[in-house]
């Protein structure tokens, strides 16, 4: 039996019958009637309360004798791409310079529009704008190693160098021959138990960590833009990977310290918050009074406070372990419930 805490009955049931996919992961829901156990987000009917009881996890939803439901597969990881889409997200990896069309996925029995859909609320860009980001980026990186303009432009797909030109200007804004020395970041989204994450590195650094549905993600974004003076593609990265492996760990409560290189650059103030962070160790916490006296500066916990709401690297930089004086828990961008999801796996694992 998992020690992890459930929110209240009547959040979970708000939740569940709200279809709120913030809740995917934090809980799971069954139905005796049915012998089935869902999401809180199923699109499946609502059953009435008392035929519902709740789990911290699917596997003791699965020891309780519940079968995992066929429309919201609860088994799959949150946020992972659904079955059907599979085939044709391999056959991007395998050759990201390819030139989708529209008669290439129906040949693979894809509806486009259902493509359209899922990656606008994935990658909040069309298929096509996705393909075009991933294949300039690739484009951009052997620019910036020296590789010819015309030859990068035709490599990745583009039929004329005008069109590489337009393309890349529009997305960069910046002709192809003045980006060599333009920074770079690289984005990807990898799959958590709390749902999916955006990571990004530059430089061989990690820049970016933050869950997708985190409200302010896009100013985040935009804050990097600005301050590293970049451009942002999608695309692949060995640090993307090294990531995910480490994260993957500290879920499964193995990993308690994580050692990939950080890239925040932010004010003075904000990199003393955000080192501060780092020295919190696991399984503990501190409060934003506690934090703001060990600065040398008692009275700015306002000010720490938002400091930490601006921190770009969550978990990595456990913003997290930081809670009120009265010991509740407060200020958390990915919500409180992802918040109090952490601090129990660390208990439970420290």
């Amino acid at each position: 039996m998992s020690l992890r805490t459930l929110p209240p009955v009547d959040v979970m049931d708000r939740a569940f019958r709200a279809r709120d996919s913030q809740f995917d992961g934090v809980f799971y829901t069954a139905v005796r009637t049915t012998g089935i156990f869902c999401r809180p987000s199923c699109p499946a009917r609502k059953p009435k309360r008392e035929h519902l009881e709740y789990f911290p996890t699917v596997r003791d939803a699965l020891f309780a004798g519940y079968r995992a439901c066929k429309r919201c597969r609860p088994l799959d990881p949150p946020g992972a791409p659904p079955a059907w889409l599979q085939s044709l997200l391999s056959r991007v990896d395998e050759d990201p310079t390819r030139r989708w069309t529209e008669g290439d996925l129906r040949e693979l029995g894809l509806n486009p529009l259902r493509v359209r859909r899922w990656f606008q609320a994935n990658h909040s860009m069309t298929f096509h704008a996705y393909q075009r980001a991933r294949r300039l980026g690739l484009a951009l990186g052997r620019i910036r190693n020296g590789g010819d303009l015309t030859d990068s432009g035709y490599e990745y797909g583009f039929e004329s160098f005008s069109g590489f030109r337009d393309a890349f200007q529009k997305l960069f804004g910046e002709s192809p021959g003045r980006s060599r020395s333009q920074q770079h970041v690289v984005v990807n989204r990898i799959l958590t138990p709390l749902g999916p994450m955006l990571v990004g590195v530059m430089d061989d650094a990690l820049c970016l960590l933050e869950f997708c549905d985190r409200p302010m993600l896009e100013t985040q974004v935009r804050r990097i833009q600005n301050r590293f003076k970049c451009v942002i593609t999608p695309g692949e990265n060995p640090l993307i990977d090294e990531v995910e492996r480490q994260l993957t760990s500290y879920f499964e409560g193995k990993l308690k310290e994580f050692d990939v290189p950080l890239l925040t650059r932010g004010t003075d103030f904000q990199e003393r918050v955000w080192e501060g962070l780092r020295q919190i160790p696991y399984g503990q916490v501190t409060s934003y009074a506690a934090q703001a006296k060990r600065l040398g500066s008692p009275a700015a916990v306002r000010a720490v406070a938002r400091a930490n709401g601006d921190n770009r690297i969550c978990i990595i930089v456990p913003c997290h372990r930081v809670i009120g004086t009265d010991g509740q828990l407060c200020g958390y961008g990915g919500g409180i419930w992802r918040k109090r999801f952490l601090l129990d796996l660390e208990k439970q694992n420290g």
